[in-house]
Order: structure tokens, then sequence, then C-alpha cells
């Protein structure tokens, strides 16, 4: 992928081992704050196969914001991080490339639109340059007490994968979604993320995993490139588009 920019930020791939220890440290305070860790960073073995991709300003250098990339076929979607969690199984069944984004996170203190809006032309490039026809990942909610987030997985009762795709259980820890979404007087809280993908036509697994490492609970959530609103895929390629090299 080539570097894109916009306003006073670059987005573009890290080139050497120190770029992405600086993403694992933008990470690990985003994910691990005040829980210790590996010297503050946030790091595993998927580290070593995936593409980090780096927002920076372009004046200071400052990273603002990363998430890791990693393309895979029906016969290698067992390797993705995904993977460890839920059943991927009728995924290798998919006619086309999927590409699993995580670790998706910013600089808390920026807020700049531009930030967002580059992450995702890069995505966009790099959805469209590989052929892929799904976007997947885990979507998380912050604090792994399901109780805390019952709203919001009510909410999403209604968004559960279509039967052929849908994630089976693997992990230990999970909590199935309510069948039907029970009225409430307060908007569900859902992550801004996971919005994102929803408001994309996404779908999520029927059931939330309970993350202890990462004090999380998640969802599998999947969104098929062809199923996005025409008018969302045009302002995302636009987007892409209008970003300089």
């Amino acid at each position: 992928m080539q570097p894109l920019s916009r306003g006073q930020y670059e987005v573009r791939l890290a080139r050497s081992g120190d770029e992405v220890a600086a993403a694992q440290r933008l990470r690990h305070s985003a994910f691990r704050a005040g829980r210790g860790g590996d010297q503050g960073r946030d790091a595993d073995a998927y580290d070593d196969h995936a593409q980090h991709v780096l927002v920076q300003d372009r004046s200071t250098g400052a990273l603002v914001a990363t998430y890791r990339v990693q393309v895979f076929d029906g016969g290698t979607i067992a390797q993705s991080y995904a993977a460890q969690f839920y059943d991927l199984s009728r995924l290798a069944q998919y006619p086309a490339p999927m590409l699993e984004m995580g670790r998706f996170c910013l600089d808390p203190d920026q807020h700049d639109p531009d930030i967002l809006r580059l992450a995702w032309a890069a995505m966009t490039r790099m959805v469209d340059a590989a052929g892929v026809g799904l976007l997947f990942g885990c979507s998380s909610f912050a604090g792994a007490d399901p109780a805390r987030h019952a709203g919001a997985l009510a909410a999403l009762s209604g968004r559960r994968a279509p039967a052929q795709w849908c994630p089976g259980p693997r992990a230990p820890e999970r909590v199935a979604l309510p069948d039907r979404a029970a009225p409430s007087a307060v908007p569900p809280q859902i992550p801004p993320l996971l919005r994102t993908y929803l408001s994309m036509g996404g779908w999520v697994s029927d059931h939330a995993v309970i993350d202890r490492d990462l004090d999380t609970l998640h969802v599998l959530t999947g969104v098929e490139i062809a199923a996005i609103p025409p008018a969302r895929a045009r302002a995302l390629r636009m987007i892409a588009a209008d970003t300089l090299g």
C-alpha cells in the first residue's frame, strides 16, 4: 500500500521493527493501561504475520492511530486471531479472500476526524487491491462482565450472522446473545468501531466471548463488501481516491 495523506496526517504500513513496537505501545495505552504487561507494549505472536497500519502526524511524526491486518482464504482462516476464540470452519467455504482487522485504536488525546477518514481510506484501498469479500474481526466492549453490556448485546440480537457463515463456539467463557431485544429507555452503548461495522451492513456472532486477558467482551463481526450500502461504498472509495500519496 502506498502512503496516503489528508490534512496534517499520513497513513502507511510499518516498515521496521521499531515502528511495529511504536504501534504496540499505542495499543498498550489503549487496551492495557494501568494493567502492566510487556514493558508497556501490547504484543502477541500474530504481530509477526500481520501488516501494521500507522496513522501519523506529518509535522511531529507522532503516531495517532494504528491497526493490523492480514488476508486469509478458506484454507488459512483457522490461523487468524479470531479463530482462537471462535469456530470459523463455516468461513472456510467463503468464496473470496477475507481480511482480518484487529487492535484498532486511536491516541485518546486526538479528535481530528481526518484520522479516522485516513484509517478507513487505507482499509478501503487494501480491500479493493486484494479483492476482499469479507472484512472481519473481534469487536470489543470495555470490561469483561456480561451484565455490564446486557443492553448492547440485546440490541445486537437482530444482527446475527447468516447461518452459512455464523461462527461457532470455541472459547470456554462466553455468553449467548438474547433471542430478542428487550424494550429499554436507555440507548444501548455500542462501541464506535462496532457501530461503524453495523452501519455498513455488518453482522455479529450469536454469542460474545469473555476475554480475561484484555478485560473485554467481544463479538466476532463480519462485513461482506458486496452488502455495504452503495452510497456508503461510494463515500468510502471517494475518500480513498481523494487522499494524496
